[in-house]
C-alpha cells in the first residue's frame, strides 16, 4: 500500500489556477489572453493527471485526481466567467468610446448648404401653383373672349324687322340685317365715317328697285329706319342721299354687266381721298402687285356742278376704263360696285389697302 497523501503529478494544477487568477485579477488588457491557456490547462490537466495516476496505482490516484478536478471544474466557471463579464463590459466601453471618436471624427452637416435646399423646394411648389393659377386665368379669360365674341355676333346679326317703305317697298328683315352688319364692318375698317358714306343696292326681290341707306345716318348703328327706296328712273325719295342719281347709274351700269344684281358703297377712305387730291392726277395705280391684278387702274373724275349730266356720264365711262369695279372722285372718295354687298366690299377694301401704299412710298421717297 502506498502512503496516503497526494500523488506525485498533482501538485502542478495548484499554481496554474492561483497563476490564473492573478492575471484575472491583473490589468483587463490580459484577460482575453489570459482566458485561452485557462481553458487548454483546464482540458489539458485533466489528461496529465490521469495518465500518471494510471502508471501508479488506480485506486488512490482516481479519488486524487477527482478531486482536484472538482476543485478545477467549480472554480473555473468563476475564473473564466469573470473576465467575459468584464470583457464585454470593456468591448461595449471600446464601442461607445469608437462612436464617439467616429461621431467627432465625423464632418458635421453644412447647415448652410442644407437651408437652402427647402427653400428651393418651397420655391418650386409656388412657382407651380402660381403656373396653375395663371393657367386657370387664362382659360378663363378665353372663355370670357369666346363669350364676348358670341354676344358681338349676335349683336351684328341680332334680328331686325323688316323695312316698309313708300311705293309699297318691303325690305326683308335678313336684308336689313345685312346691310346693317356690312355698316358696321365698314366703320371699323375707316372706310366709312359716322355718316359720311353710302350703302345701295338693287332690291334682290323686286326688279327695278333701289334701296339705299337714308342722307346723314349714322351707318355704325344702322337698322331698319335707316333705309330708303324707291324705282329706277322716277327720281329720288324722301330722305334719300344727295348722291342717288350717282348711285342710280352706277348700279344700272354694274347690272348690265352682271346680269342683274348690283351693289355700290360710296366709301370716304382717307388714303384714297389724298391720293386723289393730287392735281392734274387723272388715275390712281396701285403699286402692290395684288392692287394691280385685282383692280388695275382707277380713272379718276372732277365733279362738275353746272352740269352734272355730263358728270354722270364721265362717272359710268370711268367706271367701265376701270374693270366694272371703282371710280373715284376726286376730293370725294370713290364709289365701288359689285355683284353683292361682299364684292363691293372686297373692292372697296382692295382700293383703300393699294391707295395707303401708294402714299408711304411717297413718304419714304421709293423709287417705284
Amino acid at each position: 500500500m502506498p502512503p496516503p497523501g497526494p500523488p506525485e503529478g498533482l501538485p502542478d494544477p495548484q499554481p496554474t489556477s492561483q497563476k490564473e487568477s492573478e492575471p484575472a485579477e491583473s490589468s483587463p488588457e490580459s484577460e482575453n489572453i489570459v482566458e485561452e491557456p485557462s481553458a487548454k490547462e483546464a482540458t489539458e490537466e485533466p489528461e496529465v493527471g490521469a495518465t500518471e495516476v494510471a502508471n501508479e496505482e488506480s485506486d488512490a490516484i482516481e479519488e486524487s485526481s477527482e478531486q482536484p478536478a472538482a476543485e478545477e471544474e467549480s472554480g473555473e466557471p468563476q475564473v473564466v466567467e469573470e473576465p467575459a463579464t468584464e470583457s464585454s463590459a470593456e468591448e461595449s466601453n471600446e464601442a461607445s468610446t469608437e462612436e464617439a471618436e467616429d461621431a467627432e471624427n465625423t464632418p458635421e452637416p453644412d447647415s448652410g448648404n442644407d437651408a437652402p435646399k427647402p427653400v428651393i423646394s418651397n420655391r418650386a411648389k409656388a412657382a407651380e401653383k402660381e403656373v396653375i393659377k395663371l393657367s386657370n386665368e387664362v382659360h378663363s379669360l378665353r372663355k370670357s373672349l369666346a363669350g364676348a365674341a358670341d354676344v358681338i355676333e349676335d349683336l351684328e346679326t341680332q334680328p331686325m324687322p323688316p323695312a316698309v317703305l313708300a311705293s309699297d317697298i318691303v325690305v326683308p328683315d335678313h336684308l336689313v340685317a345685312d346691310i346693317a352688319r356690312l355698316a358696321r364692318q365698314l366703320d371699323r375698317e375707316q372706310l366709312v365715317r359716322a355718316n359720311m358714306g353710302t350703302i345701295s343696292m338693287l332690291h334682290p326681290g323686286m326688279p327695278g328697285v333701289m334701296i339705299s341707306t337714308k342722307d346723314g345716318t349714322t351707318l355704325s348703328r344702322l337698322n331698319e329706319r335707316g333705309i330708303v327706296g324707291g324705282r329706277l328712273g322716277q327720281g329720288a325719295p324722301q330722305n334719300a342721299p344727295s348722291d342717288w342719281r350717282v348711285l342710280e347709274v352706277l348700279l344700272a351700269a354694274t347690272s348690265l354687266e352682271t346680269g342683274g344684281p348690283a351693289a355700290c358703297i360710296h366709301m370716304m377712305g382717307a388714303y384714297t381721298t389724298t391720293a386723289s387730291c393730287e392735281k392734274d392726277l387723272i388715275l390712281c395705280s396701285p403699286i402692290d402687285e395684288v392692287g394691280k391684278k385685282m383692280l388695275g387702274k382707277i380713272v379718276i373724275v372732277d365733279t362738275d356742278d353746272e352740269n352734272p349730266d355730263d358728270f354722270l356720264r364721265q362717272t359710268a365711262e370711268a367706271l367701265k376704263m376701270g374693270g366694272n369695279k371703282c371710280v373715284v372722285i376726286r376730293g370725294h372718295g370713290a364709289y365701288c360696285v359689285g355683284a353683292d354687298l361682299d364684292d363691293a366690299w372686297a373692292n372697296a377694301a382692295m382700293l383703300e389697302h393699294s391707295m395707303k401704299i401708294v402714299l408711304l412710298a411717297r413718304q419714304a421717297n421709293l423709287k417705284v
